[in-house]
């Protein structure tokens, strides 16, 4: 059923604000949590005669954990926003994530109350992980489900442009309060401001989200099979979905988290920057990873996800050595190492854009908001969770400075093979309805709205 066409212009436009803006919040928590991560470590993971790594590897690691229980937060939510809808569940998770964030910004440190700090912080990062879980899925079938018809690409390409949105504003906000604020009073006081700014901004996306519809396919669909239990057949087809589908975003988790979080804490703990010096290369790089997003959406529309996706994978692969050691050369020029890290982010942005469209057209309506969670939950549980602890643990072994290239160069090469089998035009049909896959021909392509 082709539903899209007689949507009214301003349910749409809702639907992308409201799934943008509670997005936002969460990637500008997780942004600001990566780029205060040495502050953290000061605050609540005191070395005690270690090494700085030490504390670091320890932030990195709540860092971590919070991202192994997204899986389970699109597993419950997903669940939850397949049988009663997609509003009601986005709102009770932009209520969790909201009241975990700003509750960052009030937890006693370290030196306050000893070791029960890293535990307490330890516990609302979970809590962060299991909303962020449910927000993913949410937000991308709320934004496909009512994209347009020939347009899934670019709308769902906006959960990305939101995700660069988040991380630009965590790192433009310790950008000010690092210039404006002495070194002691940062630390001291001034790290807690960003988290507290979440309260404002989630009570405007509790309001947006209040008055949103509940998707046209959904309705359909959704809100009347979603109570019932699934086929057999179907849960094994659903769940060799969510495993390719994680396969396909890896190198698009590892890449994003490496050159856009974890590249302040890296540049300072490992080739001497300034905290000020990591968080301007910081924001160039989301600068660039921001205007690839969404002409690489719209790309995808017309010339199909597979090609543009493979071509992200291709060079993130190829350029991970090059664009790294321009930052490690001190002969390197400013300008220069900008370029860098404004192409290292670009390269992300090409896999971003059409990364959601691209995974919610690998599920039917029925299950949609659980598998394409899932897929991406499952992937940057391992690979943008991680990367921090992995790669901040491996130098302090090594020595090796190359570390974030060659995790970079491995994901994105392991990525590529699984968008290889990416077939080259699901970008041009409606979205699945039905629990099996059916042939497609070309007489069921969706012909644009008049």
């Amino acid at each position: 059923m082709q539903v899209s066409c007689s949507l009214p212009g301003p349910a749409t436009r809702r639907a992308l604000l409201a799934g943008s803006v509670g997005n936002f919040i969460e990637w500008y928590e997780f942004g600001v949590y990566g780029f205060f991560a040495t502050v953290i470590a000061a605050n609540f993971f005191p070395p005690e005669g270690a090494g700085a790594l030490e504390g670091l590897v320890k932030t990195y690691a709540s860092f971590g954990l919070a991202f192994f229980f997204r899986p389970i937060g699109a597993a419950v939510f997903g669940r939850v926003g397949d049988r009663i809808g997609r509003r009601p569940t986005l709102i009770l998770v932009l209520l969790l994530m909201t009241g975990a964030t700003t509750l960052i910004g009030l937890l006693p440190t370290y030196d306050t109350i000893g070791a029960a700090a890293p535990w307490l912080l330890t516990l609302v990062r979970i809590l962060q992980g299991l909303s962020a879980g449910g927000e993913f899925g949410g937000a991308v079938a709320l934004m496909t489900e009512f994209a347009p018809p020939g347009r899934r690409g670019l709308y769902g390409a906006w959960q990305s442009f939101t995700v660069a949105l988040g991380l630009l504003a965590g790192a433009g906000t310790a950008a000010v309060l690092a210039t404006a604020l002495s070194e002691e009073a940062l630390n001291d006081w001034g790290w807690r401001l960003p988290f507290l700014l979440a309260l404002p901004i989630g009570l405007t996306a509790l309001w947006l989200r209040l008055r949103l519809e509940e998707t046209p396919s959904f309705r359909e669909t959704g809100g009347r099979t979603g109570g019932s239990r699934l086929p057999a057949a179907t849960r094994r087809e659903v769940a060799r979905a969510i495993v390719l589908g994680a396969g396909r975003v890896m190198g698009w988790a590892a890449a994003g988290y490496t050159f856009l979080v974890v590249m302040p804490s890296y540049l300072q703990a490992t080739l001497d920057a300034t905290f000020q010096q990591a968080l301007i290369a910081t924001v160039v790089a989301n600068a660039g990873f921001a205007a690839a997003i969404l002409p690489a959406g719209l790309l995808s529309d017309r010339i199909g996800r597979r090609p543009v996706m493979l071509t992200g994978a291709a060079l993130v692969t190829v350029l991970a050595f090059p664009l790294l050691n321009l930052l490690q050369d001190p002969d390197s020029s400013a300008l220069v190492q900008g370029v860098a890290v404004l192409v290292a982010g670009a390269v992300v942005g090409l896999m971003a854009g059409p990364g959601p469209a691209m995974l919610a057209e690998m599920f039917p309506t029925r299950v949609r908001y659980t598998g394409l969670g899932l897929a991406y939950a499952l992937s940057n549980a391992v690979f943008s969770g991680c990367a921090g602890l992995i790669i901040t643990e491996a130098i302090k072994r090594t020595g090796e400075a190359d570390i974030p290239a060659y995790y970079v160069a491995a994901t994105g090469a392991l990525s590529l093979v699984s968008l290889a089998t990416l077939r080259g035009d699901t970008h041009r049909g409606t979205l699945r309805e039905e629990e099996r896959h059916p042939p497609r021909d070309e007489s069921e392509e969706e012909t644009p709205c008049a």
